[in-house]
């Protein structure tokens, strides 16, 4: 069944030019029916071809594809992959949090490619311009649709699809590693038998031996990696000596990187023979990588791959290793759901990973069949071979996943809270019976009725009862006789990913006047960072930091993380580990101030925003206002506040000659002058302002605020003598006229100070005062 006789139109589209027999036998379902389709292969099978069938099926009917990636560094590489349909004349659009989202490409976009968490990001602001495009889905294909076993990810795909199809009823495609309960998944997705396959091992095209080999402990962490590393090489070493290859995962980026380089070493000193070390056009090749600790490893024919390297750097890589240039290769799990890159033998030298806002974790279940699946090359090798290296402790628990699988099961309840309120929010569910059947489309539901022992199924109703009670009598939700309302706050921490506990703590801090180190406490005690620990090694530089003793070990070192941040110095302790806190905290800011905005608190919302901006350009106070003018990141910043540019105010006024004084290119210089001028620049207006009053008089006078750059949201805050008169919010285009009180009251003079702050931009608040002396 060749491809050009399929879809003739879209022959252009596939790597190759004939179906094989697993794709042929799903074929019919995917291109002459509407039904929704679930399958079930094992890895290296063939199953990126039924995603590209679903798209082209959809692309015919001139509707919209989402294909769900499970990994955000594949949809980058898919976008590369399906520059084939681009040249087809269909626009393929990736959407992630690392990009500006074009509203307009998405809308236009025939294609779009996102991970779980972008598509529930989008859902729950589906009815906003941004957004909207998300509605107009026709067709979604969820690869490894297995990620709904994985504990901390699983959840989100689960409400995510579920909210999608109450949505806009889209047309879904599931497809998965092997999984012993296909048919759950298929109920769920309401895909009838008849477009329900499950694919065994004999759909491999090479049979795998798979099995576990233990180690014994060292003396701690790092020995215990070591003597790993040694048995992944005892069980490459004759394969590698027999023209094989070996592909080894590891836990992170450095320990990728590290395992090639010691591996490299150890290689010479056995004495095994690595077919590249010779080859002088090989060698001239590899002068094109970016990474030079990858282009010495490479030479002797060990390379690693992972996300952080570029995406020329990792086509090299996989294609040296095709090749055969590349024999040993070390990869993080990213590899694993990708790339199609088999290997004779596949070793797992690590089966826990340190995350760095959930400590160490299990591998889960799942990934590690995932892994071990790129055992055995087609057209080279009868059979693959697959290795866990795991503690004795391990072992048996193992050898059982090996042997029998592992179930897919529903992570849902576990924050059935949230994702409750996210529905509410979102507008899927309306009343009290809407909150029921919104259960029955859970894959929850499903695995609940198969196994109801082990998810209470008797009890699902109560469940469900009392965490929507919770959520009314916590503020999130309204609830009139049987309809149900998001509140603001409700609203807020759908919005923003929060925690209901976080969102209940953040609310409490517009009830006050925060300073920085209550702003920074509270996102660092929340609910988000309960899971992070600090190490022994960091307690040193996270005592520095924090001279604090009274909180917990692993929220020092978030604070620890986020005030040496803010300058740019983050201790290398820390430095593992700071990223991906630095990171979810600027999100955690951004909400807060959010929030603290909404509920009437500008003033905060604004410090929020300025330590937001702090941490994640790591610069100094009084050039934090810099990084709003577009075009001004950290070292820009920080270069022009060492040359007396503090504000965009001082930007403006120093204008493009200024600018290239104080280090800018023309061209930059003129950029960032005319970024400047779309920001603020406010002045204070007095009129005819008293300079006295007598005592026991009253005055009213109005005061204006001028604007004399770009408009933006504001809050004009009047005080007299530190007291606050009034606040009036609105959006500052041009001037805006506040009303000013002067009384003459006991004492001998009045200090009036108009202040206006902007709750969405990192300047500090612009004020002016006057003086009124009191008479008697």
């Amino acid at each position: 069944m060749e491809v050009a006789e399929v879809v003739p139109e879209f022959a252009d589209a596939f790597a190759f030019d004939e179906f094989n027999e697993m794709q042929r036998e799903v074929l019919p379902a995917l291109l002459d029916g509407t039904e929704n389709v679930v399958a079930s292969a094992p890895t290296a099978s063939g199953k990126t071809a039924l995603a590209e069938l679903a798209i082209c099926r959809t692309l015919q009917n001139g509707g919209t594809a989402l294909f769900v990636a499970p990994l955000r560094a594949l949809t980058n590489e898919k976008e590369s992959e399906w520059e084939r349909f681009e040249s087809l004349g269909y626009s393929v659009y990736v959407v992630t949090g690392e990009r500006d989202l074009s509203p307009t490409r998405a809308e236009r976009a025939d294609v779009l490619v996102m991970t779980p968490e972008k598509v529930d990001s989008a859902t729950r602001k589906h009815d906003s311009p941004r957004y909207d495009f998300i509605d107009d889905v026709d067709t979604v294909v969820v690869d490894e649709v297995h990620l709904l076993d994985s504990e901390k990810r699983g959840a989100v795909l689960e409400a995510t699809i579920s909210r999608l199809r109450r949505l806009c009823a889209p047309r879904v495609v599931a497809l998965s590693a092997t999984m012993p309960n296909v048919e759950d998944v298929a109920a769920w997705l309401d895909a009838p038998a008849e477009t329900t396959f499950s694919f065994g091992d004999e759909y491999r095209p090479v049979d795998l031996h798979a099995d576990v080999r233990t180690y014994s402990h060292g003396e701690n962490d790092f020995a215990d990696k070591y003597r790993r590393l040694y048995t992944a090489l005892d069980i490459a070493e004759p394969h590698l000596r027999d023209d094989g290859q070996a592909l080894v995962f590891v836990a992170s980026r450095q320990d990728a990187v590290r395992a090639a380089e010691k591996a490299r070493d150890e290689l010479v000193q056995r004495d095994v023979p690595m077919g590249a070390r010779g080859d002088y056009d090989f060698h001239t090749e590899t002068e094109a990588l970016e990474n030079q600790t990858l282009r010495q490893s490479v030479l002797d024919g060990v390379g690693f791959h992972h996300a952080g390297l570029s995406r020329d750097d990792k086509g090299r890589v996989e294609e040296w290793f095709k090749q055969g240039k590349v024999e040993l290769l070390f990869a993080t799990t990213t590899l694993a759901w990708g790339v199609n890159l088999p290997a004779r033998c596949v070793v797992l030298r690590d089966t826990k990973f340190h995350d760095p806002l959930e400590g160490e974790v299990d591998m889960n279940p799942l990934d590690v069949l995932q892994m071990l699946g790129r055992a055995g090359r087609p057209g080279y090798d009868d059979v693959g071979y697959g290795w866990v290296v795991c503690s004795p402790d391990d072992a048996d628990r193992y050898r059982r996943l090996l042997r029998e699988g592992t179930d897919i099961e529903s992570h849902l309840a576990d924050d059935l809270a949230e994702h409750l309120n996210a529905e509410i929010a979102v507008g899927t569910i309306d009343d009290v019976a809407d909150v029921h059947e919104w259960l029955d489309t859970t894959f929850y539901a499903v695995r609940a009725a198969a196994a109801p022992a082990r998810y209470d199924f008797e009890g699902r109703q109560e469940r469900i009862e009392r965490v929507l009670d919770d959520l009314v009598d916590r503020g999130f939700v309204a609830l009139d006789g049987e309809a149900l309302e998001p509140t603001r706050l409700g609203r807020l921490a759908s919005q923003y990913y929060l925690r209901l506990d976080t969102a209940e703590r953040f609310r409490g801090l517009a009830d006050g006047d925060p300073d920085d180190d209550a702003i920074l406490r509270a996102v660092a005690r929340a609910g988000e960072f309960d899971s992070v620990t600090a190490r022994s090694s960091e307690q040193g530089a996270i005592d520095d930091a924090v001279s604090a003793h009274g909180l917990p070990d692993g929220t020092r070192k978030v604070l620890a993380v986020l005030r040496t941040g803010m300058d740019g110095a983050t201790p290398s302790e820390l430095g593992s580990d700071a990223w991906a806190i630095r990171r979810n905290a600027t999100r955690l800011l951004s909400a807060l101030s959010a929030l603290l905005d909404a509920f009437d608190a500008p003033r905060a919302a604004n410090r929020t925003r300025r330590l937001e901006a702090r941490i994640e350009h790591g610069v100094a106070a009084d050039a934090v206002g810099l990084t709003a003018v577009e075009g001004v990141g950290s070292g820009r910043a920080s270069k022009l506040a060492a040359e007396g540019l503090r504000t965009p105010a001082d930007v403006l006024d120093a204008g493009g000659e200024g600018l290239v004084d104080a280090g800018l290119t023309e061209g930059a210089a003129e950029r960032v002058a005319e970024a400047a001028a779309d920001l603020p620049d406010v002045r204070v207006e007095w009129g005819a302002f008293p300079d006295a009053v007598a005592a026991g008089e009253s005055d009213f006078r109005e005061v204006t605020v001028v604007n004399d750059g770009g408009g933006a949201t504001a809050a004009v805050r009047v005080t007299v003598n530190g007291v606050e008169m009034t606040t009036t919010a609105t959006y500052l285009a041009d001037r805006v006229t506040v009303p000013v009180g002067v009384f003459g009251a006991d004492a001998d003079a009045l200090d009036i100070r108009v202040e206006v702050v902007f709750p969405d931009l990192p300047v500090r608040p612009a004020s002016d005062s006057r003086t009124v002396d009191v008479r008697g």
